[in-house]
């Protein structure tokens, strides 16, 4: 089975955009779909893909999909925390209502959402959704300790889009678990780096549910963690001590999924790649890299649990060529696949 993550970067100003453009075969959609087309992963979690309610826009991307020969018989999405507007003044500049005073970055609510498309079954009613969770409920949060701006904490949702732990029904019988996510980015804050914290958290949001610290422990199941972290353990910003915990976790597997394009890439556009510690094989991601800019970072992640046994994996990052271009025309980040059986 082919697992997959891939922020696919459409998102769009307005709710129905999307939509709109997905119908009339905008070029970003188009080369995401050949793309995902090109992978062809059994089950795909989508980032950065704006959410409405009734799934119209992922339906008419699975539409795309199934005509470049894709079949995904299973779409799900919870309602993001992104746009959702908390009637707070969450960034204290005095007013609210603003993209920055919703639980999670948006325009508007669901802009830039997360979805899963999938071969297997989705169950939903077995599904959980933890994008209510407070940010000072989680056990040794970066933000104990700190007078909150505006009173803006108590209510403020740790997710900045979802945490999501979905169940899929194998073929016979079994049940695997997803753990889906997608983190905000370390930066766009102040010297508080209220975002910075914000990340981090999100991610040791899954050391406290592996290890047992949260009200409602895992099922025991074989599970994948997988979305986008914005979180590179080697460069860029941010405060990596969680995602090294997550990389090193014994219940965790990290097949390190590399590409040739994307050590040529960091070759080719040099500026603040030059300065990386990381292997740029594992990149996932083509930023801007110059002064001040963060360069190619590996921050999309498909990690299994210690069920599994993994046969493959690799980040979609062609050398050159259509391949290439189609990538690049798509999104910023590359698509991340691992190949998993269970014992």
């Amino acid at each position: 089975m082919r697992i997959a993550t891939y922020n696919v970067e459409l998102s769009r100003d307005g709710p129905g955009l999307l939509l709109r453009d997905i119908l009339e075969g905008a070029p970003d959609v188009l080369a995401a779909v050949a793309v995902i087309a090109e992978v062809s992963p059994d089950v795909l979690l989508v980032t950065g893909f704006d959410y409405d309610q009734d799934l119209h826009a992922l339906r008419a991307l699975t539409a795309a999909l199934g005509e470049a020969g894709q079949r995904y018989d299973s779409l799900f999405a919870f309602a993001p925390n992104s746009g959702l507007q908390s009637g707070r003044d969450m960034n204290g500049d005095g007013r609210a209502g603003s993209p920055r005073d919703a639980q999670g970055y948006g325009e508007f609510a669901g802009q830039g959402g997360m979805a899963l498309l999938s071969r297997l079954p989705v169950d939903s009613s077995a599904s959980r959704d933890f994008s209510r969770y407070l940010w000072h409920d989680l056990p040794d949060a970066l933000l104990q300790g700190r007078e909150p701006p505006n009173g803006s904490f108590p209510d403020q949702r740790l997710s900045s889009t979802g945490h999501w732990d979905v169940s899929l029904a194998l073929p016979d019988g079994r049940e695997i678990r997803l753990w889906a996510f997608h983190a905000t980015p370390p930066v766009f804050d102040g010297p508080e780096d209220r975002n910075g914290r914000r990340n981090h958290d999100e991610a040791a949001f899954w050391l406290a549910y592996l290890d047992g610290k949260l009200p409602e422990r895992p099922v025991e199941a074989p599970f994948v963690l997988l979305g986008d972290t914005n979180m590179d353990p080697a460069d860029g910003d941010g405060r990596p001590a969680a995602m090294h915990s997550l990389l090193s976790h014994p219940q965790l597997l990290d097949p390190a999924p590399r590409s040739a394009g994307g050590a040529a890439a960091a070759d080719r556009d040099g500026g603040s790649n030059l300065t990386h510690e990381g292997d740029p094989s594992l990149d996932t991601a083509d930023w801007r890299d110059g002064p001040g800019d963060p360069g190619n970072l590996r921050v999309d992640y498909v990690l299994p649990s210690s069920h599994w046994k993994v046969l493959g994996s690799g980040v979609h990052w062609p050398l050159a060529g259509s391949a290439a271009e189609t990538a690049a025309a798509a999104s910023r980040h590359r698509i991340v696949w691992v190949d998993v059986e269970l014992p």
